[in-house]
């Protein structure tokens, strides 16, 4: 389960099985949430927010928390999918500690 972000309590990863589309979960206390990438041409257009079934919801919170990262680092969640799922590279986690605006 590779971890890409650490961001104010909230762990952003990929499951080591995943599959497409593009997305990732965040997980805040026991509470999961996903967030799959629409990608047309190599490019992000679009983020469809959701709770990841069987595990207890993001609260408002920390879904909104989940958001913004997400959104900000869109293209960088892209590669780091690249890398880890075709080119079978390690990545490396990101600890980011002031809030994104």
């Amino acid at each position: 389960m590779p971890k890409l972000y650490e961001y104010l309590g909230l762990d952003v990863f990929f499951y080591s099985n995943e599959h497409q589309p593009v997305h990732v979960h965040g997980k805040y206390q026991g509470r999961e949430g996903r967030a799959e990438l629409r990608i047309v041409e190599g490019r992000v257009i679009g983020i469809d927010f959701m709770p990841q079934p069987g595990r207890p919801p993001l609260k408002s919170g920390e879904m909104q928390q989940f958001r913004a990262l997400v959104e900000a680092k869109a293209e960088d969640i892209v590669q780091k999918w690249v890398d880890y799922f075709v080119l079978h590279k390690s990545v490396s986690p990101e600890k980011i500690t002031k809030a994104l605006p």
